[in-house]
């Protein structure tokens, strides 16, 4: 199972697809807070990325992968951009 959740906290294991995002989404609705750890996450699909950029959880273990630690891990640290006006 490439996420397993042990009560706050979602765990990446391997590469996660797009069958996980529906039950992520479900988990980070019903998980407040919400943790994840990312370190051994070796792939990520858009859909979980997105995800994660909208619920902004803790991140308690960044990827050691180095293009998710490189790409990925400094949108989760950065602060969420304000919402655009019309």
């Amino acid at each position: 199972m490439p996420i397993r959740y042990e009560g706050d906290l979602a765990r990446f294991d391997a590469a996660c697809t797009v069958d996980e995002a529906l039950p992520f989404a479900e988990w980070l609705e019903a998980t407040v807070p919400a943790r994840v750890d990312l370190s051994a996450c070796t792939e990520l699909h858009t859909a979980l990325l997105q995800l994660l950029l909208v619920a902004r959880p803790a991140v308690a273990a960044t990827a050691a992968d180095p293009f998710l630690a490189r790409w990925v891990a400094p949108l989760l640290e950065a602060p969420p951009a304000p919402p655009v006006s019309a």
